[in-house]
């Protein structure tokens, strides 16, 4: 019966553990997705080289090896006259050549910057770079949109990390309880293998053991947990979280179970030896 009982105690404790788990990694991946969100908006920044009308093909082609050589750009795109002028008849409903009788505007290039050029001192020195070039006429790019990014990312960034580090602390806290709570029953054995002569690594070595296994077990649970959720909002909800990349998956996959290992065995070595410390009258007292 008391066997029994220790293992419905045990099953409780692990399955507490591992949804206090999936609360961390939850906190991994909503920061892992909002850097990814930071980032895609960063590099779909657009900084437009218009080209003067005497560019030849030469001239574009030098252009982008310069551009393809550069770790500042992500990606760019060459827009023809044709397509400029295609682009403006869809985007506002009329065509300038029907009252101009010839099509005014330029080629251009829309390149957008990679995220770690894309504040906005880098995004001037690109756009310099550009217009010292005898080809371009003139260069365009959202200065006050790069401006404000860059002052809501910083905010943002400090909040998320607040919050972060504020649910990583209950995470502890509610961990730290369970595996307290779970060695609570146990104390008189506890007390029991002290009074005979057992050394406090002894003692506390079959509770760490046992803990840290539930700790390893709780987290992998953790993971399938999180990889269903993470499944279903990307396939069947058609949320892009975060790249899934190996690093990623493995960043998410290393702090969970780390963090079920550490905790759960800094919380048995604690709660162990509070127990190991208590002589017989007090164990009644609490």
């Amino acid at each position: 019966m008391r066997k029994h009982r220790f293992r419905n105690s045990y099953f409780i404790s692990a399955v507490s553990v591992a949804l206090v788990l999936c609360l961390i990694g939850l906190e991994c991946v909503l920061l892992l997705s909002a850097g990814a969100l930071l980032t895609r908006m960063r590099e779909n920044m657009t900084i437009t080289a218009v080209l003067t009308a005497e560019a030849d093909s030469t001239q574009c082609a030098r252009l982008e090896r310069m551009l393809d050589a550069s770790a500042g750009y992500s990606r760019y795109r060459y827009v023809s006259r044709e397509d400029a002028l295609q682009e403006h008849i869809t985007s506002l409903g009329e065509d300038p050549t029907a009252f101009l009788g010839y099509n005014p505007l330029s080629a251009s290039y829309e390149i957008h910057p990679s995220d770690a050029y894309s504040n906005p001192d880098s995004l001037a020195v690109i756009a310099s770079q550009l217009e010292s070039l005898p080809y371009v006429s003139e260069v365009i790019y959202p200065r006050d949109l790069a401006d404000l990014m860059n002052s809501n990312v910083h905010d943002f960034s400090f909040i998320l990390l607040g919050v972060a580090l504020t649910l990583l602390l209950v995470s502890m806290v509610l961990i730290v309880n369970t595996i307290r709570l779970q060695i609570y029953s146990q104390r008189f054995l506890i007390n029991t293998m002290t009074l005979v002569g057992a050394t406090s690594w002894v003692t506390r070595r079959p509770f760490v053991l046992k803990n840290v296994l539930m700790g390893f077990v709780a987290g992998l649970a953790a993971l399938a947990v999180l990889g269903g959720m993470v499944y279903y909002v990307e396939h069947e909800m058609g949320l892009l979280l975060f790249p899934l990349t190996w690093q990623n998956i493995a960043m998410v996959a290393g702090v969970v179970l780390g963090s079920g290992i550490l905790i759960t065995l800094f919380a048995s070595l604690i709660a162990t030896g509070r127990y190991i410390r208590m002589d017989n009258n007090s164990l009644y007292e609490i």
